[in-house]
């Protein structure tokens, strides 16, 4: 037998007595695969780096393996009301044509402004409040009467000018041989209303013929004035005559397109007053009021509706 060693028992003396790992000898590095596989740790998504808190930087290098691409959700999955994510239910709507027509707004009933034939036709036959008829100038027949409904009172006459009231270019003592200072209603300020101005109508001064006040007709009360094709919105502004109908102020006939002179003006037929029972503008001399009003009522009006 040899009593030389052999090389395979010299190098495993040698190993045993060399250290295991020599001072400043770098790691063996681990493979990514591995590390992977030792701590599967799910991807954590890092929000941006703020200052003072390095750890919330994203680390480079780190990303795993590309994830499986996401299944998107279907529109519909989602049923929870307070989901961020949830699906716009008006997008949903417009891909099925059968639920975008039912869904297509549909004109609101009244939305169009009241036809002078609308009107017209309401008031084609007379139910009489008055105990009479009145007369549209001095010296003619009485053949006017005051008729009504359960929400308004109308009559057919012609249309004479009214200039009372606070003076003007138009209306005052010089263009008007009639005129007067006064009106029976006042504005908010106490001071009377302007002919020239604010269209209103006149009523009859209250008498056994017929009282204003008992069919809930005052100053301030709406009404709508029909003339022609046109539909213009007044209030009641001013009384006159007990046994003569048919006048409005300077504006109401100058919105109609009648000739507002107080001295040859008017006409003499062809007019349809309506005003609306209890009805009431405040301040009597707001306009605007009196339209927006005058549009509700006689939409009201025509369709029977309250």
């Amino acid at each position: 037998m040899s009593r030389v060693p052999s090389l395979t028992l010299v190098l495993a003396g040698v190993a045993l007595l060399a250290p295991s790992s020599p001072p400043g000898a770098a790691p063996q590095p681990r493979t990514e695969q591995a590390a992977r596989r030792a701590h599967p740790v799910a991807p954590r998504q890092m929000s941006p780096v703020t200052a003072g808190r390095p750890e919330l930087a994203p680390v480079s290098g780190r990303r795993s393996a590309p994830l499986s691409p996401r299944r998107p959700e279907p529109a519909t999955a989602r049923t929870d009301p307070d989901s961020p994510r949830r699906t716009d239910p008006a997008a949903a709507r417009r891909t099925d044509p059968a639920v975008a027509r039912r869904a297509a707004p549909v004109p609101e009933r009244g939305a169009a402004p009241v036809s002078a034939a609308e009107l017209l036709d309401r008031v084609r036959t007379c139910t009489p409040v008055s105990r009479g008829r009145y007369r549209t100038d001095q010296g003619a027949r009485a053949t006017v009467p005051v008729c009504g409904t359960r929400d308004a009172v109308f009559w057919k006459a012609d249309m004479d000018i009214d200039c009372d009231g606070r003076p003007g270019r138009r209306c005052n003592a010089r263009t008007d041989p009639h005129f007067s200072a006064s009106t029976a209603f006042a504005q908010s300020d106490g001071r009377p209303l302007s002919a020239e101005k604010l269209p209103y109508v006149v009523v009859p001064a209250p008498s056994t013929v017929w009282n204003h006040r008992s069919d809930g007709v005052r100053g301030g009360s709406v009404a709508a004035l029909v003339y022609r094709d046109r539909v213009r919105y007044a209030v009641v502004g001013d009384t006159g005559p007990a046994g003569i109908i048919g006048e409005a102020s300077h504006a109401a006939a100058k919105s109609l397109g009648i000739d507002p002179d107080p001295r040859g003006g008017g006409t003499p037929s062809g007019v349809t007053y309506i005003v609306f029972r209890d009805s009431r503008v405040t301040p009597v001399e707001d306009h605007g009021a009196a339209v927006a009003e005058g549009e509700r009522l006689a939409r009201a009006f025509v369709d029977g509706v309250g």
